[in-house]
């Protein structure tokens, strides 16, 4: 897969008006073109037949799962030497958009397995860590998870409680975490074959220290707490509570050095974010669909007179479209604050309208027509 530098994008934002017409932005090689193909393909044939079954049981399908493996997926962005299909993050958006534009809950799990985890080991462990790890979470044999958010903690990750304490050649790992997406892969409270932990291991000049480890099933005092259930929404991946209890991990499973985990993750965290949100802006979540929303629009009507949309509202829509656009240009490749602005804007923007064309129709777990289901799939895919 050819990988496109962010010199490349900075020509690519300075073309001409015909230029950047002729321009396919979302599959900007032939490589791009094939991988979204092949993903389209793969999701009509097997994902969408099952998503509306596992959602509505709320179960995860593990065997389909798998099977992501075989198309190379499961280390989209993870070097070949390491059994991954070393591709770029644009290849990563790809994957995420056209799994999310059928069964979002299912990509979630995907996310949480080749973004948080394998990206992860991919970036930040060492040669022999790599060697070990990966090739089984390529391939599936393995599947992955992140342990970062707590029962009373988020995003404000210096203020967790878990920890860890060196003795000899272990770490005793106590603590719980919450939240975790593929912390269990059945209704049996199995656990998820390995899990980056992150957790306290001291001070160093008055700061928190927090590092990072793999932590595998079959640990002693590695469990399961809980599986989350009568989830609102991502239903076909699971949630999990993971407790720690004196869990004994091997010195050789710490990643990196101590106390390298906020770097750790500064650096996994921009392609999740970046694929997180181009899965949730694929109509089937949010409804941002521009042809969805005007399809319903005009099929409505208020005091007995046919709704047609404002003037107000398609500009707003277009100069999202648009914005969406430009970010995605430079997405990953070219990361800056500002592109990370304005794709929330964007994404905010686009939501805003499609809640305001469409106010009757709330979050609902069935459409109220037969076709709105199939216009949330038949969204137009880039």
């Amino acid at each position: 897969m050819a990988l496109l530098s962010a010199p490349h994008w900075v020509n690519v934002l300075r073309m001409s008006k015909n230029q950047w017409n002729n321009f396919d932005l979302y599959n900007p090689t032939e490589e791009h073109q094939m991988l979204r193909q092949t993903v389209r393909e793969f999701v009509v044939k097997e994902v969408e037949a099952q998503a509306a079954e596992f959602d509505r049981k709320e179960q995860f399908n593990l065997p389909l799962f798998r099977r992501l493996g075989d198309l190379g997926l499961l280390g989209i962005t993870v070097a070949e030497p390491y059994g991954g299909s070393g591709m770029d993050a644009i290849s990563a958006v790809i994957a995420h958009e056209e799994i999310s534009a059928s069964d979002p809950g299912f990509c979630l799990a995907y996310l949480a397995h080749a973004a948080l985890c394998a990206n992860n080991i991919a970036v930040n462990a060492n040669e022999e860590q790599k060697k070990r790890w990966l090739p089984k979470l390529c391939n599936g044999e393995w599947v992955g998870s992140m342990a970062m958010s707590e029962p009373h903690v988020g995003t404000d990750v210096l203020g967790m409680k878990t920890a860890v304490v060196k003795k000899g050649d272990k770490y005793i790992l106590n603590g719980r975490k919450m939240w975790i997406t593929n912390g269990t892969l059945d209704e049996k409270n199995t656990p998820s074959d390995c899990v980056l932990v992150y957790a306290k291991s001291g001070e160093k000049d008055g700061r928190t220290q927090i590092s990072t480890f793999v932590v595998e099933k079959g640990f002693k005092g590695y469990s399961v707490g809980q599986k989350i259930k009568d989830k609102l929404g991502m239903r076909a991946s699971n949630t999990a509570e993971l407790v720690f209890q004196d869990c004994e991990v091997p010195v050789a499973n710490l990643v990196g050095h101590e106390g390298d985990s906020v770097m750790h993750m500064m650096r996994n965290l921009q392609i999740e974010r970046l694929t997180l949100s181009l899965s949730a802006s694929r109509p089937f979540i949010t409804g941002i669909s521009t042809s969805s929303v005007t399809t319903s629009g005009f099929s409505r009507s208020a005091f007995s007179t046919p709704w047609r949309p404002s003037t107000a509202v398609s500009i707003t829509l277009k100069r999202g479209s648009r914005s969406m656009l430009r970010v995605r240009a430079v997405r990953m490749n070219a990361e800056s604050s500002t592109t990370r602005t304005r794709m929330g804007l964007a994404i905010r923007c686009l939501r805003l309208c499609a809640t305001q064309q469409r106010p009757g129709d709330g979050p609902v777990r069935e459409p109220r027509d037969a076709g709105a289901r199939k216009r949330k799939l038949s969204m137009h895919r880039f």
